[in-house]
């Protein structure tokens, strides 16, 4: 029933996931030599969480639409947020928009003299207006596509039940072990988006994204470190990303924008030298303070599937 056989690792990460949670929530292990690898893993398991979440809404997993539906129920417990909430700040704002004032995740907002707080603070900056737009577009989505609605107010009341019963059973557990590493995930997708376009050329052809290449990032991250691509082509599966990238991005892309090792990267960007500057090595120069414009789609545009998969 799954549309590619790769999808057997989501599967396997988000057990991983939630046999992580289950253990600690049981055992609560105390040593910490057990208990902090163990909550670091969460964390990043969480992190996995929300980049299969990414997948998803793009090249949905199964090739039945309900068990799309099911899914998303897990992954909206994965990294804390109903999964239909990613289409409108990411898929319809982001992908349509990207860096522009429509893009209300564009990462001219954040604008620290110091590049390490633009890092740190990315989510802060953007995640209200995040909010702000999903609101809008989920009321606009109640009478032009009650099916999305629909499935977006069953993700929510899932994930708001097992947080008012894990909150009831024990609330420091909860936080520990399920809320800290849903802001982790959250955090990371969303600075993932400064990571993959800050410094870049929004106007060109195949300048206008950042790739991290190395394998063992793109192991754990489903091949997301592969961002040009996606971004060519939102619907391509992302065990397809490595081959498509060699063969159309490569060869015409600037050389620094494809990045070996994501450490060394994020040390050079944000420790040392730690100057914010753009693909090129040119001065980065912000572009004046711009309010988001309107991005929703007019009705005639408007997605009809609840997974809206392929939705660039």
């Amino acid at each position: 029933m799954l549309r590619f056989r790769a999808d057997l690792k989501t599967i396997a990460f988000v057990a991983i996931y939630f046999g992580l949670v289950a253990y600690q929530w049981i055992w609560a292990p105390s040593t910490l030599w057990l208990a902090v690898p163990l909550f670091v893993l969460t964390c990043w398991f969480s992190f996995f969480g929300a980049v299969a979440t990414h997948n998803t809404v793009h090249s949905p997993i199964w090739k039945n639409r309900t068990m799309n539906r099911i899914s998303q129920l897990v992954l909206t417990l994965t990294y804390g947020h109903p999964v239909s909430a990613f289409v409108p700040g990411h898929n319809l704002s982001h992908h349509k928009h990207t860096q522009s004032s429509r893009d209300v995740m564009r990462t001219y907002k954040t604008r620290h003299r110091w590049h390490f707080l633009n890092g740190l603070l990315f989510m802060v900056h953007v995640g209200g207006d995040i909010t702000k737009a999903d609101f809008r577009y989920g009321k606009a989505m109640r009478t032009r596509n009650p099916a999305w609605f629909r499935q977006l107010c069953i993700e929510w009341g899932v994930y708001l039940g097992v947080t008012i019963v894990l909150l009831a059973l024990d609330w420091r557990k909860f936080l520990l072990y399920f809320l800290i590493p849903h802001q982790y995930a959250a955090w990371g997708i969303i600075t993932m988006n400064l990571l993959q376009h800050d410094g870049c050329d929004e106007n060109s052809e195949y300048n206008h994204s950042r790739n991290f290449v190395g394998k063992v990032v793109n192991f754990w991250t489903y091949n997301n470190g592969f961002h040009t691509i996606h971004h060519e082509e939102p619907g391509l599966h992302w065990s397809l990303l490595p081959a498509a990238h060699a063969a159309r991005i490569a060869p015409h892309i600037h050389e620094n924008l494809d990045q070996q090792n994501i450490l060394v990267y994020l040390w050079k960007t944000f420790f040392w030298p730690g100057k914010r500057m753009r693909y090129d090595g040119s001065e980065f120069i912000l572009p004046p303070v711009a309010a988001d414009e309107e991005w929703i789609p007019a009705p005639s545009e408007t997605p009809t599937d609840v997974s809206l998969g392929a939705v660039s």
